[in-house]
């Protein structure tokens, strides 16, 4: 595979050509190109520096299929919302998302690896800030890996449907009750190609000093 010796892409093409990749191969990945991307993962900033975090690298058939049954019974309901709504409005792009998320289901065991991404803390519901504050020291770490998997030419997607319920998840990565699974990111060669991204433009979703003021809209 056409992987860089050095992940020396330029931040701002890897962040303006990153997308959800969910078609992957199922050719394998070496080990030290997934060791590379968690350890610039670890880069990320953390609540207190306290570097609470645990990535889980699932290559295991088994537990694969843990976490693919998981996902397609999640899946098995938004899907058939999506769906629905998609076919009611007649969007096209929200059809293609649909058509890509479903191959990743009925694929989901092929993925070559399947990075957890975990907090060494026990997430609380209440107050909403505290939960805020924990999940604000894992996902920093999951955009690295994110960004790392782009420039190394690796496909990748943030995904959660697999974590439905955290308690299963737990189970069944062998995850004690003080580690909670945050994040499931799929990693494999991918079947398509990167590219530019399509966005709204900046000035659309800005607004200074109070919502609504539009003052950087051309």
């Amino acid at each position: 595979m056409d992987t860089p010796s050095t992940l020396d892409m330029p931040l701002e093409e890897a962040m303006m050509t990153q997308r959800a990749i969910r078609r992957l191969k199922p050719d394998p990945v070496d080990d030290a190109v997934i060791l590379k991307v968690i350890e610039l993962a670890l880069r990320a900033p953390t609540g207190s520096n306290a570097q609470n975090w645990e990535f889980i690298v699932v290559k295991d058939p088994a537990v694969k299929g843990k976490l693919a049954r998981m996902n397609r019974q999640a899946w098995n309901i938004y899907g058939g919302i999506g769906r629905s709504i998609a076919n009611r409005t007649g969007d096209e792009a929200m059809k293609k998302i649909l058509k890509a998320v479903q191959w990743q289901a009925d694929h989901f065991e092929e993925v070559p690896v399947i990075v957890v991404a975990c907090l060494k803390a026990v997430i609380p519901w209440f107050p909403s800030i505290a939960a805020s504050s924990a999940y604000g020291s894992i996902y920093p770490s999951v955009q690295n890996l994110l960004l790392a998997a782009r420039a190394a030419n690796l496909g990748a997607a943030l995904i959660t449907l697999p974590l439905w319920s955290r308690f299963r998840a737990q189970r069944a990565l062998g995850l004690p009750m003080t580690i909670a699974p945050c994040a499931v990111i799929p990693l494999g060669w991918p079947k398509g190609k990167y590219g530019p991204t399509t966005r709204r433009p900046v000035g659309e979703v800005v607004s200074l000093d109070r919502y609504g003021n539009r003052a950087f809209l051309e």
